[in-house]
């Protein structure tokens, strides 16, 4: 299984949402997608829960490392 990490810190807001689609997308069944961010990705989550039937929501992690980077992994079905 391949893991695929993006740091969207580095991403204008804007582009973020996007260019994480496009990346979970490119992974295949059993694969993650690991966004490095400077806020708890909530609304991303349930973006994707809403909207990605590939999205397995009940192996999604998110880990706080300190005050500007929370990592967060996006497993697909």
């Amino acid at each position: 299984m391949a893991d695929t990490t993006i740091d969207v810190r580095e991403i204008p807001p804007v582009n973020r949402h996007p260019k994480i689609h496009e990346a979970f997308a490119d992974l295949d069944s059993g694969e993650s997608l690991t966004l490095v961010n400077d806020h708890e990705p909530k609304p991303l989550f349930y973006e994707m829960q809403a909207e990605v039937e590939s999205f397995d929501a009940d192996g999604y992690t998110v880990e706080r490392r300190d005050d500007e980077k929370y990592v967060a992994t996006f497993p697909k079905k």
